[in-house]
């Protein structure tokens, strides 16, 4: 059962193709997977639609078309990342068995896993980004946690498998969580199973100790 859900602020920037490309993959794999959050989206779009149907005739400023442009570029790319049409299996790490690859996962390019500590690892995703943007796949054993850090600006996670605490909270498969600069928390994988991870971390994050962050600088987080 999914209990952690983005909030209806980010699912409204998602509905006006506001999100950037990884930002807006991590909210997609969560709505792959959650029927409650996909009919939340479905009414905002209804809402903008009804809103923008209700608005009087006005002079277009000169840049006009250039935001219009990009707003469409924007629900486009969303569409894409929503759109459930078969596709091949990413080219990137092996997933334990039993689990699957998201919907919105498939297709995209992915690194191999790459060490970073004991029963630690992570991938690349090969997305489009920002700078100060990074978008990764993060696996961890049973019992293994991050490094307690901050975060400088934003930091969007979904689980794909497994489950962590942080925060005094449990996320498990197909919760989403986020967290901002107000955020300091030392995530552990709960027992049972491995646990992984879609990560999105915007502006890099404020590691405790000179070690854990030289590894986040090496990261790119």
């Amino acid at each position: 059962m999914i209990l952690h859900h983005p909030d209806e602020d980010l699912l409204l920037s998602m509905a006006a193709g506001r999100l950037p490309a990884g930002q807006a993959l991590v909210v997609a794999v969560h709505l792959d997977s959650c029927p409650q959050c996909r009919t939340l989206l479905r009414s905002l779009e209804a809402v903008g639609g009804t809103m923008l149907d209700c608005l009087e005739p006005q002079p277009l400023l000169p840049e006009a078309l250039a935001c219009t442009l990009q707003r469409i570029a924007g629900v486009e790319q969303r569409a894409r990342l929503l759109r459930p049409t078969p596709s091949p299996a990413p080219v990137g790490p092996p997933l334990p068995e039993g689990v699957t690859w998201p919907a919105s996962l498939r297709g995209s390019r992915t690194t191999r896993w790459y060490w970073m500590g004991p029963g630690r690892r992570f991938a690349r995703v090969q997305l489009p980004h920002e700078p100060g943007e990074s978008l990764l796949l993060l696996s961890m054993a049973a019992g293994r946690s991050l490094p307690a850090h901050g975060h400088h600006q934003l930091e969007l996670t979904q689980v794909l498998c497994g489950a962590l605490e942080a925060g005094g909270q449990v996320f498990g498969r197909g919760d989403f969580m986020a967290a901002d600069q107000e955020v300091h928390h030392r995530p552990v994988v709960q027992p049972g199973e491995e646990c992984i991870c879609l990560t999105w971390v915007k502006g890099g994050l404020r590691f405790d100790g000179p070690i854990a962050g030289a590894v986040g600088g090496w990261l790119g987080v």
